[in-house]
């Protein structure tokens, strides 16, 4: 045993090796609360928010079958396709939602002009460059994709889409995953 320099006690060496155990014990507990405490932050955080207000998680959608149209203000087709849209939308199946998304990433006013002066019923995505999507930007519009229930995209179609044609395919596709 060695004598300690501040008490003047003696100290076995392997007293002096546990000492610093406890500090970085506390500070490995510490450090993994608050990994755990924005982890669960993250993950209580909504992926994106509807014009109307309605805030949600992709993962909340797992099990059912989503329509994701990309659109634009400039583009004839897409305007022409949104009454489809918003037949479609009004009388999807229950394991079905249709969400529209401007391609141009406009805020909120903006988007609300939209919906009134082109009629847009749908649900539509207030996005930003970081929101999270479950399809890719299009090279060009209009832009359709079907998701499956398992969040992976089934479908893609470009050009302008009609109500029928959307149900056609998704009719498809969900008899092929039975």
């Amino acid at each position: 045993m060695q004598p300690d320099n501040v008490s003047g006690r003696c100290v076995s060496p392997v007293s002096r090796q546990r000492g610093w155990i406890k500090p970085v014990l506390a500070s490995m507990l510490a450090v993994a609360a608050m990994v755990v405490g924005v982890l669960t932050y993250q993950q209580t955080q909504p992926d994106f928010e509807t014009l109307s207000g309605e805030s949600y998680r992709w993962e909340e959608f797992k099990g059912q079958w989503l329509v994701v149209n990309y659109f634009a203000e400039w583009c004839a087709p897409c305007l022409r396709e949104m009454p489809e849209l918003n037949a479609l939308a009004a009388d999807m199946p229950e394991n079905s939602r249709v969400f529209t998304l401007n391609y141009d990433l406009k805020g909120r006013e903006a988007l609300r002009k939209m919906a009134s002066d082109y009629n847009i019923e749908v649900a539509m995505i207030v996005a930003e460059k970081n929101t999270p999507l479950p399809v890719p930007r299009p090279s060009y519009l209009p832009a359709t994709y079907i998701v499956g229930p398992d969040g992976d995209i089934r479908k893609t179609m470009m050009g302008e889409v009609t109500e029928a044609g959307i149900r056609d395919a998704l009719g498809k596709l969900q008899s092929q995953s039975l």
